[in-house]
């Protein structure tokens, strides 16, 4: 007898009696996978759950359900976290967060402050609305599309064109006012 046996005799169960029947066992199996590989790269219950729901979909919309789907949910949760450690194991931080960060040295700073004067002066002088949008989208607050839609009085569905509009203008202003970067190594 399966964990399915209760659905009705026919077409394959609905996807909702299969979620709802496999619920506790998928928890489980991704509590104690994710438990079990806590000594080496951390993987999140949740995650394992939705990527084996997401299997478990692609099967009901192919094959139908499974014949015993015990052992389908442990392998299906074994299979994932292990796709889940192997790709942990590949990546690679972007730096090393205990390296000094040399963005912090005073000349970066300095330029770093004369590069947003720059573009905050070449905001300004845009034209029509670009200038108010933009302004927005500079905001430290980092306020959402609905918010800037919602405060400059647009469609939220319009900020996208015409802040593309936009970064056009802003871009071909500061091609004339930034000088190209020197040279390096092997490419003189």
């Amino acid at each position: 007898m399966t964990l399915l046996d209760h659905a009705p005799a026919g077409p394959a169960p609905a996807p909702a009696s299969v979620v709802r029947a496999l619920y506790p066992l998928v928890s489980a199996e991704a509590m104690a996978e994710a438990t079990a590989s806590a000594t080496g790269a951390a993987i999140e219950p949740a995650d394992l759950e939705q990527a084996v729901w997401l299997r478990l979909l692609e099967r009901l919309a192919g094959e139908g359900p499974p014949v015993d789907p015990a052992r389908w949910v442990r392998n299906a949760v074994r299979g994932e976290a292990r796709r889940a450690r192997r790709t942990a194991r590949h990546e690679r931080p972007y730096r090393d967060e205990t390296a000094a960060d040399p963005a912090g040295c005073p000349e970066r700073l300095a330029l770093g402050a004369d590069e947003r004067r720059a573009l905050r002066a070449a905001v300004d002088r845009l034209p029509g609305r670009c200038g108010r949008l933009m302004a927005a989208l500079l905001a430290p607050s980092d306020p959402t599309y609905r918010e800037i839609a919602g405060k400059l009085g647009m469609s939220q569905g319009s900020l996208g064109p015409i802040r593309s509009r936009c970064l056009g203008c802003l871009r071909r202003m500061l091609a004339a006012e930034v000088a190209a970067p020197e040279l390096r190594g092997k490419e003189r």
